[in-house]
């Protein structure tokens, strides 16, 4: 699966098959939530929320992936990433884009 943040594959024809997501929701863990705490007292990356929103991009990339396939697309354009708090310590990570098929 080709996957791309501008709007065309370059040099190709391509049949535009829909909008494809994938979503997750991803909670902190107890332990680095206590370390982050302690972090912000220093300053500095949070190393564990960064892994955390890493897995989430990776996780809803995926499913983005899997819906698109399941589409018969060849590659995905326009691809845009999105996060937002659903909750205290948890939060929503979508990945959306344009599913193509490449003539």
């Amino acid at each position: 699966m080709l996957l791309l943040n501008i709007d065309h594959v370059p040099g190709r024809e391509m049949e535009a098959l829909g909008i494809v997501k994938g979503t997750v929701v991803q909670s902190k863990n107890i332990g680095k939530d206590f370390m982050a705490g302690m972090k912000t007292l220093v300053g500095g990356e949070i190393v564990g929320y960064t892994e955390m929103l890493v897995e989430a991009r990776q996780i809803a990339t995926k499913r983005m992936v899997d819906e698109a396939t399941a589409m018969g697309a060849d590659a995905i354009v326009n691809i845009r990433f999105g996060s937002s708090a659903v909750m205290q310590g948890a939060a929503e990570v979508i990945a959306y884009g344009t599913a193509m098929k490449l003539l």
